[in-house]
This record gives structure tokens, sequence and C-alpha cells, in this order.
């Protein structure tokens, strides 16, 4: 039986990649490619170029994030000449060439080698034609096996048809020439030897710890199979069945091996792709501060450093998804150096803004309207607080300038008020001293000396000025119950003959005094709005506003009657 080439096995190995992760090694691993030109596979310098673009990328990126985080822009930022890289392409440049001059001259050993070849099938082709009519000389026979042998290189797309001839010839040269049977069993029994030999060697593969180690080796084997002499009619199937089914085993591995690879890469892929539609989803309208931005950058640095960690892609898909995260990178770092180049003009603005503030505060300080100034001021801090950031140099002093300033106006302000409450403090006690003398009256048997004092307490309750705000309603209902318990009406002459009116006035001076008192009162009240408002902005100052209200009501209603009452 004629063995058949296994053509699965003629096919160009897998290339072996050396595994380097720094661009200093991929330039020492080409320079040795420069060197012996054999080095230089596809799939190596593929993955040596992917390496060193990563590697640079990376290298750049943190460039470009330690500049930006100095201040500048990713636009603004422009990087060094890298050494690297031109030393990178020269090399590379080299190796093209060399490998190109390389191949064209395997081109032309690999042609002439196939003329060679044809040659000696002709030569054997007729061989076995003399072998037919008048006999061949068996050393002629080894003589073209040996030829044949040595002659290596020919074009991929001829190896099989050429080898399948010559096996051909080779079975028929055995077939026809009429060698004596001992002569003829000793060269099948050799060339079994030898076969046997290598289905050892082959079987020995299945425990290679290196599946691409033990393909090539396999390689080999077939070649010194194929060029080994045939064996018995008998024993021809079954030694190519064993060298078969242990080539099988090999061939077997090594396609898990890179099924499992392929396995691995289209995971790698999976998880760049997620990395990508992460950076790509981005909400950008949504980063409106620094911090907004700071804390996105470093989500993103974190998913920079994963896809560094990840490994390849498949090879189709390795630069496309490399681009795409490029591109999403290149975004994101894009827009946030628009954001703080605009932050950093609005900054600008905002300082002059913010300065022009201190300027009007500072010339506020000194007044002493307390209620319009205690205005302005407030509407001064409404505006601070509504204008931006400024740049952190200016933060702390600008804003000790302005505070600085609306303070002082604070603390000169509650020293005035400071003396007012004390004030309201003795009226407060000057009148639960008149109330405690009014409280001890008998109304009852009240005589004509016990009216006088009342009227008297009551004249000097009335001189008496403001009290605290907050006990005003409960002493004034105190002073109406007991007064009105007491039902003591102002004498119309004083003790000594004086005229009553000479104590308490004339109507007009009367009106005059309540409406004087009601304008005091509002002043007082709206001199405390200003100062919880501009301090705390506390909602009791509704209650307050509604009093001021109710008080100038009734400060207009005595003003009309004052106008409606006749000239004295």
């Amino acid at each position: 039986m004629t063995e058949e080439l296994n053509t699965e096995n003629l096919q160009q190995p897998e290339e072996q990649v050396v595994a380097v992760t720094t661009r200093e090694e991929v330039i020492a691993r080409l320079q040795e490619m420069v060197n012996d030109i054999n080095l230089a596979k596809r799939l190596e310098l593929e993955s040596l170029k992917q390496v060193f673009y990563k590697q640079q990328k990376a290298a750049l990126e943190e460039q470009i994030a330690a500049y930006v985080a100095g201040g500048g822009t990713a636009e603004e930022f422009k990087p060094e000449t890298d050494p690297l890289e031109d030393q990178f392409r020269k090399l590379m440049n080299i190796i093209k060439e060399k490998k190109a001059a390389a191949q064209e001259a395997l081109e032309v050993i690999q042609k002439e080698n196939l003329k060679k070849k044809y040659d000696i099938l002709e030569r054997f082709k007729a061989l076995i034609e003399k072998a037919n009519t008048e006999g061949a000389q068996y050393n002629d026979f080894k003589a073209i096996l040996q030829e044949w042998k040595e002659i290596k290189e020919v074009p991929a797309d001829k190896a099989n048809e050429l080898w399948k001839t010559f096996q051909q010839y080779t079975e028929q040269f055995y077939d026809i020439q009429k060698l004596n049977n001992e002569f003829r069993e000793y060269d099948f029994k050799k060339n079994m030897e030898a076969k046997l030999a290598l289905c050892e060697e082959a079987e020995k593969l299945a425990d290679e710890p290196d599946v691409i180690a033990a393909f090539r080796k396999l390689q080999k084997l077939h070649q010194d199979f194929r060029e080994t002499g045939p064996v018995s009619k008998e024993s021809r199937e079954e030694i190519w069945n064993r060298f078969k089914t242990a080539s099988t085993v090999i061939n077997r591995r090594h396609q898990q091996h890179f099924e499992e690879i392929k396995k691995n890469e289209q995971e790698h892929l999976d998880q760049k792709t997620v990395i990508c539609e992460l950076i790509e989803g981005i909400e950008y309208e949504s980063l409106t501060t620094f911090q907004n931005w700071n804390d996105k950058t470093q989500e993103v640095l974190a998913l920079q450093k994963k896809w560094k960690d990840i490994g390849f892609a498949p090879v189709k898909h390795n630069q496309k998804i490399f681009e795409r995260y490029r591109a999403a990178c290149d975004v994101f770092f894009s827009k946030k150096g628009e954001f703080f180049k605009q932050a950093k003009n609005d900054m600008s603005e905002n300082l002059v803004r913010k300065t022009a503030l201190c300027e009007q505060a500072e010339a506020l300080k000194d007044s002493t309207d307390w209620k319009e100034t205690g205005e302005k001021i407030a509407q001064l801090q409404k505006e601070w607080r509504e204008i931006g950031p400024v740049q952190k140099k200016y933060t702390n002093s600008i804003w000790k300038r302005f505070i600085g300033a609306c303070d002082y106006f604070y603390e000169q302000r509650d020293k005035n008020t400071s003396s007012k409450k004390h004030e309201e403090n003795a009226n407060l006690a000057a009148k639960k001293e008149i109330l405690a003398k009014l409280k001890a009256f008998d109304a009852q048997n009240l005589s004509e000396d016990d009216i006088q004092a009342i009227q008297q307490l009551m004249s000097e309750w009335n001189g008496i000025g403001f009290v605290p705000f907050k006990m005003k309603d409960r002493i004034a209902a105190e002073y109406k119950a007991v007064t009105e318990s007491l039902s003591v009406r102002p004498q119309r002459q004083r003790r000594g003959g004086a005229p009553a009116r000479e104590q308490a006035g004339t109507p007009r001076e009367k009106l005059m005094r309540q409406y004087e008192a009601k304008k005091a009162e509002i002043q007082t009240y709206e001199n405390n709005v200003a100062m919880i408002s501009s301090k705390s902005g506390n909602s009791f100052v509704d209650a307050i506003n509604a009093t001021i209200e109710q008080l100038k009501a009734e400060a207009d209603d005595l003003m009309k009657q004052i106008r409606e009452l006749p000239e004295e």
C-alpha cells in the first residue's frame, strides 16, 4: 500500500513568541533578529510591534496625566522626541529588507531544487523503463534515492505532488526489479527498523510538555519518514498507521493548545470591549466640578491599569479594539482639558468679581447706619455665595479680606446693640418694680392718696423706654391687667393746683408721643431684623416682619388722628 502524505503536517508550523514586556526588551529582541534573520517570524514581529506601541502609549498617557494634574491641558502638551521609537523603526526596516532578501534567495533556491527534482524524476522514470526491458543496476537506484534526499527546499505547492510521484516510482522499481529475495528483504528490514525508530520518537512526543516544540519535532519526523525507503508490502499499512496514530496525538494537542489561546484571546477581547464601553459611556454633562472630574479621572486610570493587565485579543481584532480604546481615552482627556481650561478662565473672572465685593464691603464697614448697611452687607454676602471658586492660591486671602470687612461691621453693630440691650433690661427692671408697687394696692379700699400714688406710678411707667422684645407683650399684659383692676384714671389737676394738661399734655401731644413711641419701636424691630437676617437667615424674621407691618399700620392710624385734630 502506498503511504499517503499527511498534508496537515506540512502546513507552516506555529511560530513561538518570545515573551517581552518593555520597549527596551523589544529593541533587544529586534537586534537579535537583525543578527540572525531566520529568527524573524511574522507572528513574533507583530507581537513585538503591539507591545512596543502599547507601552509607548501608556507612557505618553502618564506624561499627559501628570501635565494636566500640574495645571496644563492635554491640547497644550507636547511630547519630547523618543529615541527608542527611532531605533525601533530603523531595526524594523532592516529586518524587513533582510527578510525580503532572504525570501527572494529562498525562492531562487526552491525553483532550482524543483528543477533538479523534476530531472531526477525523469531519470528515475528512465531507470524503471530500463528495468522493464533489460534490467537496471541497483546502485543506480540507490544513487537516485540519495540524490533526492539531499535536495531539501522546494515550493510548498509542489511538495506533495513530487513526493507522491517519487514514492510511486520507488515502489514500481521494487516491484519490477528482479532482485534476489535476500537482498530485497534486507533492504525492507533496514527501512522497517528506521521507520519503527521514527514511530517510537513520535510516540514519545506525547509526553513533551512544550506543545509547540513537540509539533515542530513531529514535522522533522514526517520529513524523515517520507525519505526512508519502503518496507515489505504486508507491513506498509501497519507501520504507517502506527506513525499516523502517534502524529494524531501531537496534532490534537497542538490544535487544542491554539484553541485555548483563541478562547483566552476572545475573553480578553470581551474584557477590553467592556472597558471601552465604560469609558465611552461617561456622562460628561454630570461632570461639573473639579471633584467630579478628579473622581472620574481616577476611575479611568484604574480602567487603563486593568487594560494593561489584560493579554492580547485575537489578531484580527487586536488593533481595532486598541484604536477604539485609545479614541475613548482621548475624548475623556480632551474634554477634561477643555473643562480645566474654561474653569481657569472662570476662576480668573471670579477673582475680579470677588475683589470688587471686597472693596464694597471695606467701604461699608465703618458705617453706623446699622439697618441699611446691614442689608447691603447681607446682599454682598449673597452675591459672594453665588460666585464660583477662584484659583486655590487666592482662595484663603480673598476670603479673609471679604469676611474681615463684614465681621468688622457686625462687631461694631453688636457693640451698639449690646448697650441698647443693657438699657432695655434696666427698663424692664423698672417696670417690674412699678408692677410690684401697683399690685400692692387694695382695689376695694383706695384712698385719695392711693389714687394719686397710682397715677404717679402710671406716669412713671409711660416715661420708661423699651424693654427686651421677648418680654414686651408679657409685661404690657400684666400692666394692663393691674391698672384695669384698680380702675384709676389720671386726675385733671396735679397736687399743688397745676392744670392736668401740664402733666399729661394736650391730645395732640399725647398722640404725638404715642406716634414717636411706635416709630422708635419699629426702628428697633428693623434693626433686629437686619442683624438676624445678615447672620443666620432665621425663619423668625418672618414673624418680626409681620409685627413691623402691624406697628406701621398703628403708626399710620395715629398720624391720621393727629391730622384730624383741630389746631390748638
